[in-house]
């Protein structure tokens, strides 16, 4: 059985005690072992990084650029092959894997520009021969807590940034698919990054928590529930750390009256049922407004539904592949039966779901469900899987207070020709992302990622210039250069000092 061990400056651990099974979704057999870390394995790491990263924070931000660049080649080359292992790992279909990959990608290319987002800020006279400046300098070490959905493109998100400002960086990535990241910090190296710039640990809460207390390790940035969001960002606080914790969501589509169903339809089956539905991004609830577009909406759904392709991960033809787990498969399958037992209506019913000849695959079909209120609790938490709820809204007004309400405010959508009313929308919900026509608006590289609510805990978003905020700190330098003529007095030298 394939072993996958941690990624280290020092080589090799040795053999570990525990280990995690991990699972080949499509087929549901176990695969591959993860060894797990503990604090004696997180302090030899950071031991490493303490030794190469004031080098590297010294060496130009040019010169870390072309590593940036030389990886980003390699990530390129890479591609199929980073793509199949992800695929066989997380379940996702080969090219939605790829487009993993490639968001990830879309970072590392912003940070190539690492030497003109750096720059800091220069005023020239701001008092008496007096100048003032700025500049960013890196933390020291940081480190990455990252899910089993986006194996490669969250890491990315983290390290890209924090590493081109002149960090060294620590990855956990999830034990449920940890292949995709090693083979992102062995390319990484490959790029000539220096050894122990960049490492991989695994582990579960006992390497999660000896990140969050080591005293050496100055920021954490994680991606996961809610729940497990705010105790990370709690810990991490109280630890002394800079810490951006992003959780779970229950993304809304609004659909106008005057929205293109056809388009409407298509945008609802790949945002709701891609991936699995594994996305935070997903877009699980579907809000028409007025009871006549709900029913025409419904209408054009079943058919699209149940025309999705449901297969194997490197299915090219499958729409959307197993989910990652059985426990996640039963997880997902519970939901559906609470919403039922709530009192939704189960239009369309993915439990159950057989693929020949992949029988103990862990597949969830996909399932509609209507007349879904705010009261049910399968409407309240965020089921991630391959489930799209109809909860229908008596006019504008209600569409905008019903994720505007909701304990998650990660990405929200609506669906209009009417300019006037997506201004309206896009200005007054209160979410963290909007999408007008657009059903998963996750933003490109140069600007940012963050919800708000019980999306986010913290108040720094990922990557762009939020990252780079995230993953440096501000000096700022007032100087002053005397011509020599002066005999050193001042008769206000015990005066606050003013540039008036």
């Amino acid at each position: 059985m394939r072993q996958i061990e941690h990624f280290m400056a020092d080589g090799a651990p040795g053999a570990s005690a525990r280990k995690h099974q991990i699972w080949n979704p499509s087929t549901g057999e176990v695969q591959a072992e993860v060894a797990l870390g503990d604090a004696a394995l997180l302090d030899r790491a950071v031991a490493n990084a303490l030794k190469v990263q004031p080098e590297w924070a010294a060496t130009n931000p040019q010169k870390r650029a072309r590593v940036m660049f030389r990886y980003k080649e390699l990530i390129e080359a890479n591609m199929q092959e980073l793509a199949e292992l992800l695929a066989s790992e997380h379940g996702k279909v080969v090219d939605d894997a790829k487009g993993d990959v490639q968001r990830g990608l879309e970072v590392i290319e912003y940070a190539c520009g690492i030497p003109h987002v750096m720059k800091g800020e220069y005023t020239q006279g701001a008092g008496p021969g007096i100048d003032v400046y700025s500049m960013r300098q890196p933390l020291g070490i940081g480190a990455g807590i990252t899910p089993f959905n986006f194996p490669a493109m969250i890491p990315m998100w983290m390290f890209g940034m924090a590493i081109a400002a002149g960090n060294a960086f620590i990855l956990k990535p999830s034990e449920r698919d940890p292949s995709v990241p090693v083979r992102l910090a062995e390319l990484f190296r490959e790029a000539g990054a220096p050894e122990g710039l960049l490492q991989v640990v695994h582990g579960d809460k006992e390497m999660v928590d000896a990140i969050l207390d080591h005293p050496e390790i100055s920021a954490v940035s994680f991606v996961g529930s809610s729940d497990i969001a705010h105790y990370v960002y709690k810990r991490g606080v109280a630890a002394g750390k800079r810490v951006q914790a992003m959780g779970g969501a229950k993304n809304h589509g609004i659909v106008m009256p005057d929205a293109d169903l056809d388009m409407v339809v298509n945008d609802l089956a790949g945002a709701a049922f891609g991936s699995a539905g594994e996305r935070c991004m997903a877009l699980p609830v579907v809000v028409p407004v007025g009871e006549d577009t709900a029913e025409r909406l419904r209408e054009k759904l079943i058919p699209a539904i149940n025309a999705l392709r449901i297969g194997v991960s490197n299915d090219p033809d499958a729409h959307y592949g197993p989910v990652v787990t059985p426990e996640h498969k039963a997880r997902v399958e519970q939901w559906i039966d609470t919403a039922e037992a709530e009192g939704g209506e189960i239009v369309i019913d993915g439990r159950g779901f057989s693929l020949q000849g992949h029988e103990k695959g862990f597949f969830v079909g996909p399932t509609l469900i209507d007349h879904v209120t705010t009261e049910m609790e399968s409407y309240k938490e965020e089921i991630f899987g391959p489930v799209l709820q109809i909860v229908r809204a008596k006019d504008f007004e209600e569409a905008v207070r019903l994720p505007s309400a909701h304990q998650y405010g990660n990405g929200v959508a609506i669906f209009t020709r009417n300019g006037h009313a997506a201004r309206q929308f896009a200005s007054r919900v209160n979410v963290g992302m909007v999408g007008i026509n657009v059903p998963i608006p996750v933003p490109v590289a140069y600007h940012s990622f963050g919800g708000w609510k019980r999306s986010a805990f913290g108040d720094t978003n990922q990557y762009g210039t939020e990252g780079l905020k995230f993953w440096t700190k501000v000096k700022t330098v007032t100087q002053r250069w005397p011509d020599g003529t002066a005999d050193g007095s001042d008769e206000n030298a015990f005066v606050i000092p003013t540039m008036g």
